[in-house]
Parts: C-alpha cells; sequence; structure tokens
C-alpha cells in the first residue's frame, strides 16, 4: 500500500518536479457554496449510513468505508470526470462514510466488547482500565456510562467542525510547498516505513515494485482502491468462507439458504450493473442529442 499510493505518487512527482505550482490564493470562505450544500448533503445521508453500517463489521475501518462511498459516488454521479479536481460529491461522499464510521464502530464494541476498528479497540483499553467491561451488561450495569460516551462522540464532532473550519486555511500552506522539496521527503518516509514495518529490505523491493506497478496504474487511469480492499477484507472473507463450508460440511448451498444471503447478492449484482447501464443510457441520450442536432 506504501508503494502503490504513496511512492506512485512520488514517481508521478518527478515528472513535475520542475513545474510551479499554481498559486493557491487566500481562502475567502471555508463553508460550502449554496450550490455545493445540494449535493453535500444529498451525499451525506446514504453514504454516512453506509459508513456506519461497515463500522459495524469488526476490522474493517474507515478506510474501506470511505473507498466504497467513493467509489459508489462516482459509478451514480451525472459527472464523474470531476472527481479527483475537488468535486463536491468526491469529498462528501467519502467524508460521510468515514465520519460514519466512527459511530457504527461503537455498536460491537459496546454490544459485544468486541472492536471495530483500531479507535474503538484504544477506547475498549482505557475503559478496562477505569475497571469498566464493555459487553451486554455494561447497559445494565453502567448505563450512564454508555450515555456519557454518546455525549462524547457529539461533542467531539462538533470542536472537530470548528477546529476544521478555523484551521482550512493553514492546511492549504502544504500545497505551497515546492516540489524538490517535498517530493524527496515522501520518498524518504516511503522508504524508512516500509523498511521499520520489520526491518526487511524485502519490504523495500515490495514497496518499489508495487510502487512502479500504482505508477502505471495512474498513467492509464486505472484506480489503486480495489487492492486495499482487497489486501485488508481478503484474508476475512477466505477465513470466514471455510469457517461456513465447516459449518455447513462442505455444502455451498449455505450461502443461499437466507434471506440475508440473497439481498447481498442482489445489492452485488445492483451495484456492478448499474454503471454499465447508466453508461448505456448516458451515450444513447448523447448519440440521441447529436442526432437531433
Amino acid at each position: 500500500m506504501i508503494g502503490l499510493f504513496a511512492m506512485s505518487q512520488a514517481f508521478i512527482g518527478v515528472e513535475e518536479i520542475n513545474v510551479k505550482s499554481k498559486a493557491t490564493g487566500k481562502i475567502k470562505r471555508a463553508l460550502p457554496k449554496g450550490s455545493d450544500w445540494k449535493l453535500i448533503i444529498k451525499n451525506s445521508i446514504p453514504f454516512g449510513s453506509l459508513g456506519a453500517f461497515v463500522g459495524t463489521i469488526p476490522g474493517v475501518g474507515a478506510d474501506i468505508a470511505s473507498f466504497i462511498a467513493y467509489g459508489q459516488a462516482k459509478s451514480i454521479s451525472r459527472k464523474p470526470e470531476e472527481f479527483g479536481k475537488g468535486s463536491p460529491e468526491g469529498v462528501s461522499a467519502p467524508e460521510a462514510a468515514n465520519n460514519g464510521v466512527t459511530g457504527g464502530a461503537l455498536i460491537p464494541m459496546l454490544c459485544l466488547g468486541v472492536p471495530g476498528d483500531a479507535v474503538a479497540a484504544i477506547m475498549i483499553g482505557s475503559l478496562t482500565v477505569q475497571g469498566i467491561q464493555p459487553g451486554p451488561l455494561l447497559f445494565q450495569n453502567d448505563a450512564s456510562t454508555v450515555y456519557a460516551i454518546f455525549i462524547g462522540l457529539l461533542v467531539a464532532n462538533v470542536f472537530m467542525l470548528i477546529l476544521g473550519l478555523n484551521s482550512v486555511r493553514i492546511f492549504t500552506k502544504v500545497l505551497s510547498v515546492p516540489k524538490p522539496v517535498l517530493v524527496p521527503t515522501i520518498m524518504l518516509l516511503c522508504f524508512v516505513g516500509s523498511y521499520a514495518l520489520n526491518n526487511n529490505m524485502f519490504d523495500v523491493v515490495v514497496m518499489l515494485f508495487f510502487g512502479i506497478v500504482g505508477y502505471f496504474f495512474q498513467k492509464l487511469d486505472i484506480s489503486s482502491s480495489p487492492v486495499i480492499l482487497g489486501l485488508i477484507l481478503g484474508p476475512m472473507a477466505e477465513s470466514n468462507f471455510r469457517r461456513a463450508l465447516l459449518m455447513s460440511r462442505g455444502d455451498y448451498s449455505t450461502f443461499l439458504s437466507t434471506g440475508i444471503c440473497w439481498t447481498f447478492f442482489i445489492l452485488i449484482i445492483v451495484s456492478l450493473l448499474f454503471p454499465i447501464i447508466k453508461n448505456k443510457v448516458v451515450n444513447k441520450q448523447q448519440k440521441n442529442v447529436r442526432t437531433i442536432a
């Protein structure tokens, strides 16, 4: 992932190292325009709900929710070509999913004592240190603590909003960092980070290889996001697939035995076919417009 997402971008930066960055200017307003609010609100509810649902799955986390939301938002958008160029839809959808994961991860943490992500795992450790054991009995024996967590989450989001609006002018200053300084720094961090994982040079070689792969992916306009889905969800899917087969004694029909299974199969088919159908409809409309013209 370091190679695909960081080193590949550094390689792209090497090509543009002598190109001067465009001046960003001063930001006059931190809040979106009125026309952007419609797109943001339209994406916030469905993709925030998607993030909350993903957050309830232990071990998945905000990264997966963001990538899924971005891909789905791009597939249903009327202007997918604007994604990656500051599109309000492309920004609001993954951010809504990212924020939704935080609340969703509290469900398995508080109800079952199972952390939904790394943040929930830290919270479990903090509660345990205080002598509080997350689980089904927490709501019965210490309901006040549960309500305190809910209120704390709400207050944290309010302060994050205030901090973000007041700091956006500072964060944009990173765009003015000269590329001759930024690109070597990224490369250095990629080498140090990949080596520090296992203190092994083989990891550095793997990082460089996938950095080259990611570079050509960007040149060919191929998304690298599905790779992270496979890396994180692949082992979980294989483990649970084998577990299901052991429980059913090798009977594959167990995957079609309940309404929940069929619901997910239908959702998968719809998500795969919708972009294809949408492109055909758009192309047909464009062809009709050209014919009328």
